[in-house]
């Protein structure tokens, strides 16, 4: 760690929100306000610093999370900008597995949005605390109370205004500090670079007064002198407030709702003072826990450059000009250029050429790094997303990350022979990049099969082989990635038996198959008694089983929600081989699957609608005629939020068919859900067209 900040004055972030909440506009303007950068960068003219692909800049979204280090009030801020298409969820997901707090960003008309949710739920999982910054204060329809509201009733948490606005769309004027009582006022001239703080106005004293009471009330729960003042009428000190309000925050019980407006440079300067004195140092986050290898035996390590180094690497890019850059999250301990450092998941030493402090696209080179820290790291070879990096004497193994299965497919083909290579390495190195891109080759048709987790995603990965790896390739037309089950219980077995003289080949195992009822994909349980199959034998049965279902009977999809039950078998002493149990055990569950009722599935995709009251008709007819259901339908101001859950293959061009049903008016989002049934009607003609029925 760098000597002029400490553990104490570091703080790990990410922005997170819904697309077009306003994300990459708070971090252009804290970069703004930080000195990072000397202009302002706006998203819609493609020049924002954060949104650095062409493919970003294009599109005015952001697609990649990014990493950024600002630094604000003494303290050092490492920022990821996460982006908001549900295509890219993963982002997120990887993000917030090694951040130590989070920004949540709202829209002061849209409130909460269907991505809001998920990213929430997402840092619910991780238990990261966050803050709420609600933006677009200056828009037509604002509603800062009623977006506060609907994120108490939506997601069950405590958030608690610790700002208020002072008017709302092009009366927004000011920012009233609930906890020093004051109003600021930004000025226009310098974008909001400086600003006044000047006592409440009458016409809000009253307000502000309430919702000051709200918070205290709120907040001395966890300070019993605050508390004692609180029922006692006594005068109350901002900084025992602020004190109380970070205990809540780093311990996930509150959420604090600043408010303001980005693009219009007012409200950042107090959004970047809550980061530091609301969310936690890497010192108020719990220590890391790991495993030793090879046993559970559970390890921690504190957050100190002292201890054995710990890291976790959570992204991976291609960087033109230096190759391969593996984004580290450092726990513990001190990474140095050119040590060598142990990756538990291969076994293997690797070195590390060089660390780099990252901005956006831009490199600094440093000499080592240490606890608390993210840098990028060059060097790695074998190493991928969701692998720990640690002390080669003091090994550790962290949690893994589990990453969503794609949902749609596409094939792709080379156009000429020199872009058949060029394009194996690119796949390589993208499916390297992003663990919900997944490259397959279809073994009937030696076609290449890219799968991703919608068309948008797809879309950006073709066209980055185009520009990036000058790969020329034609891609076939979107497919969904479909699935089999089973409707019934049944037994059976599978016997491979190989004996000419000499030694053979034995292998016998009976099993019991039934369908999951938890929506789990695969379970497996020894039920043998007796020792019918050697102990040793168990394992390449499974293997052989799960092997097998990844090729149903149907249509060649993999098969989902299977409970197997090993119940019985034999050995032979001389003749028996784990090769033998593995196709032993892929025989009996093949059999298995045919005899169980073997069904198709289809993924189901949550789809929210958004538009003008007018539109509800066509919208909901257009869906219901690609079998859609509707569940539910809310009004929220003019708009009406249609909420439903469509087959992932009907929804294919559904952008363009919105857009006209709707003369442009409407928006929709779209997210995997579940995989469910098919319709005996649909699923005839999908075998017809696979060429099974």
């Amino acid at each position: 760690m760098s000597a002029q900040f400490s553990l104490a004055k570091t703080r790990n972030i990410g922005i997170m929100a819904h697309i077009d909440a306003g994300k990459t506009t708070v971090t252009e303007r804290i970069l703004y306000y930080t000195g990072k950068v000397h202009r302002l960068g706006e998203v819609h003219e493609g020049a924002a610093t954060m949104d650095w692909m062409e493919q970003e800049k294009e599109r005015g979204i952001t697609i990649t999370a990014a990493a950024t280090t600002a630094i604000w009030n003494g303290h050092r801020i490492n920022i990821i900008d996460t982006p908001g298409h549900v295509d890219f969820t993963v982002e997120v997901e990887r993000s917030l597995r090694v951040l130590d707090g989070a920004v949540a960003l709202f829209c002061a008309v849209g409130g909460v949005e269907p991505q809001s949710e998920t990213v929430w739920r997402q840092a619910d999982r991780y238990g990261v605390p966050r803050i709420a910054f609600i933006n677009k204060m200056d828009r037509v329809g604002a509603d800062f109370f009623g977006a506060v509201d609907e994120m108490n009733e939506r997601f069950g948490s405590n958030c608690i205004p610790i700002t208020i606005p002072s008017g709302a769309g092009d009366f927004f004027n000011g920012i009233v500090d609930l906890i020093n009582f004051t109003f600021r006022v930004y000025h226009e001239e310098s974008q909001g670079m400086t600003f006044d703080d000047l006592p409440v106005p009458d016409d809000m004293r009253e307000s502000a007064a309430k919702h000051r009471e709200k918070l205290l009330e709120a907040v001395s729960e966890y300070d019993d002198h605050l508390l004692e003042k609180f029922l006692n009428d006594e005068p109350i000190q901002p900084i025992e407030v602020v004190n109380a309000v970070r205990a809540a925050t780093v311990n996930c019980d509150m959420v604090p709702v600043l408010c303001g407006s980005a693009f219009k440079n007012k409200g950042v300067q107090k959004l970047l003072d809550a980061v530091i004195d609301f969310l936690p140092s890497p010192l108020d986050v719990k220590p890391v826990e790991g495993h030793k290898i090879g046993s559970d035996q559970i390890i921690t390590r504190k957050a100190d450059e002292n201890e054995p180094l710990t890291a976790l690497t959570f992204k991976i890019s291609t960087d033109p000009f230096v190759g391969k850059l593996a984004y580290v999250r450092i726990y513990a301990g001190t990474l140095k250029a050119g040590s060598y450092v142990l990756n538990p998941a291969t076994g293997q030493k690797e070195r590390i050429a060089r660390i780099l402090r990252m901005h956006s696209n831009k490199r600094e080179d440093v000499k080592s790094a240490s606890a608390g820290e993210i840098v990028a790291v060059v060097g790695l070879r074998k190493t991928t997303t969701g692998h720990t990096l640690c002390d080669p004497k003091h090994p550790i193994v962290l949690e893994q990350m589990d990453f969503p299965d794609p949902v749609i497919d596409v094939a792709i083909e080379p156009k000429t022979k020199v872009d058949m290579d060029k394009m194996a390495a690119a796949l390589q190195k993208l499916a390297e990049e992003d663990p919900t891109f997944r490259v397959k080759t279809d073994e009937e048709t030696g076609q290449t099969i890219i799968s991703g987790m919608g068309e948008l995603h797809l879309e950006i990965l073709v066209d980055r082989m185009l520009r990036e790896f000058k790969v020329q390739a034609n891609i076939g037309r979107p497919q969904v990635s479909y699935r089999e089950a089973i409707s019934k219980e049944v037994e059976a077995e599978g016997r491979f038996v190989r004996q000419s003289g000499g030694r053979g080949q034995y292998g016998h195992a009976v099993i019991r198959v039934r369908p999951t009822t938890d929506g789990t994909n695969f379970v497996f349980e020894d039920k043998i008694v007796g020792g019918s199959i050697p102990r040793e034998y168990i394992t390449p049965v499974r293997k052989g089983i799960e092997e097998a279902l990844q090729n149903g009977p149907l249509a060649g999809y993999q098969v989902n929600g299977i409970h197997v039950e090993l119940i019985d078998g034999s050995s032979h002493d001389v003749d028996s081989s784990e090769l033998a149990y593995k196709i032993a055990g892929s025989m009996a569950i093949q059999q298995a699957v045919r005899k169980a009722g073997p069904i198709l599935l289809e993924p189901i995709m949550d789809v929210t609608v958004v538009c003008p009251e007018a539109y509800v008709g066509n919208v909901v007819g257009d869906l219901n005629s690609r079998r859609g259901r509707i569940t539910a339908l809310e009004a929220k101001g003019e708009v009406q939020h249609i909420k439903v859950e469509a087959p992932l293959a009907e929804m294919f061009g559904y952008a363009t068919s919105l857009r006209n049903i709707s003369q442009g008016r409407a928006v929709f989002s779209m997210s995997f859900g579940k995989y469910q049934r098919t319709p005996t009607e649909v699923s005839k003609k999908i075998l017809e067209k696979t060429g099974v029925a």
